[in-house]
């Protein structure tokens, strides 16, 4: 799989570049997004019956990683839109089929927070709703989002769906999106008015979120096999460290010749050298801890084992920690940067608002995730809330 890396790393150039239109543009640009489609960084979780990679996670992770080291908009979208595909595996063949029958590399954006009303109808629902945040929707041709099942009169239920939606089924706001971080990823909202939403298009989200999506869909594979809780976090954090690995790099490529108001130069100051040495290390130990949960999965997951609670709670602690550790990491050295680095032209300052703006996301919330993890581990048993996303 690591032809798709190399295809990214030889439009590396081009991809850094266009991370500044992608900003005025508030979404990727046209040229970026092709770069991406013709990687076959989106098909890398796809099933091979229509022309996916299924590849390792680790790979999808790494490669999203240097692709938001490059940008870090770019990175994001890759990370998020590139795990829909896995999960679209899990729905019914005819959804499939109308999805990639006719174009393998068809792009589908989120979100899966039931932010609509699903209303049972004759052969299926009508949906309606607003849903925020659907990063790369500029260049996808379909959703799967988030739906809650209503009643005749529209009142929740307390069941979800994730449902699809063609592009001609729903709306793009594109006045939506006007951040501090992140502009690049065009995470716009999306309004959605009485579309008839058939049957064969939803899915139970719970089906999904407890692990069993692939006996649903009767597949055996170790990929549909492997963790939702692992997996669907992975491409999120992923393009986070990224992106704090492209601003260690804007930092040391400055630094080498930066010389101080006192006259010496940056290489001479052992205190700077020291908070470099320490940032890199710190950053490395994010992307190493990442990926060593998701080796461990694999692994597990292979030999035809179940990965339980425990284990998913620790893996998804581990996870957050691995996000906000990369990020105060970043801090230490953009605050030693000296004035220049906040310059609008400089890619240091992008790297650190879309990090920090990547941070906000609701999968690096520690809360309830640190205390499943913990009571758990104290022989407790976590209900409710304390049990989402694990």
């Amino acid at each position: 799989m690591g032809d798709v890396l190399d295809k990214i790393m030889q439009h590396a150039d081009e991809i850094r570049a266009g991370a500044a239109e992608g900003e005025s543009l508030m979404r990727l640009s046209d040229t970026t997004a092709k770069q991406l489609r013709d990687s076959g960084v989106i098909r890398m979780l796809q099933p091979k019956e229509y022309g996916g990679l299924e590849a390792h996670p680790r790979e999808a992770a790494e490669t999203t990683m240097a692709i938001a080291a490059l940008d870090g908009a770019a990175g994001w979208v890759a990370g998020i839109v590139g795990v829909h595909p896995w999960e679209l595996t899990f729905f019914d063949p005819k959804a499939q089929e109308e999805v990639w029958g006719q174009n393998n590399d068809m792009w589908m954006a989120s979100p899966y927070a039931p932010m609509g009303i699903a209303v049972p109808v004759e052969g299926g629902y009508i949906l309606n709703g607003r849903w925020s945040f659907s990063s790369g929707t500029d260049h996808c041709g379909w959703i799967m989002i988030g739906a809650a099942v209503g009643d005749k009169d529209g009142k929740r239920t307390g069941k979800v769906l994730h449902v699809l939606l063609p592009r001609s089924d729903y709306e793009i706001d594109q006045d939506s999106w006007n951040v501090i971080g992140l502009r690049g990823t065009g995470s716009k909202d999306l309004i959605v008015k009485d579309a008839f939403l058939p049957e064969h298009r939803t899915l139970d989200s719970e089906i999904v979120m407890s692990g069993n999506g692939w006996r649903h869909a009767g597949r055996d594979e170790t990929l549909y096999r492997f963790p939702f809780s692992c997996i669907f976090p992975l491409g999120i954090t992923s393009a986070l460290i990224g992106m704090t690995e492209g601003a260690l790099a804007c930092y040391i490529a400055v630094q080498k010749e930066r010389v101080q108001v006192t006259g010496v130069p940056i290489r001479e100051d052992p205190y700077v050298l020291f908070a470099i040495s320490e940032a890199a290390a710190e950053i490395s130990a994010a992307r190493v801890s990442l990926l060593e949960t998701v080796d461990r999965f694999w692994d597990k997951t292979d030999r035809g084992e179940e990965v339980g609670f425990e284990e998913r709670a620790i893996g998804r602690r581990t996870q957050i920690a691995a996000a906000w550790r990369a990020v105060r990491a970043m801090d230490e050295v953009f605050a030693r940067a000296g004035g220049a680095a906040v310059h609008v032209k400089t890619p240091m300052q992008r790297f650190w608002r879309d990090a920090h703006v990547g941070l906000t996301h609701a999968i690096h919330v520690p809360g309830t995730i640190y205390h499943s993890a913990a009571l758990t581990q104290l022989g407790g048993d976590p209900q409710g809330p304390f049990r989402a996303m694990i």
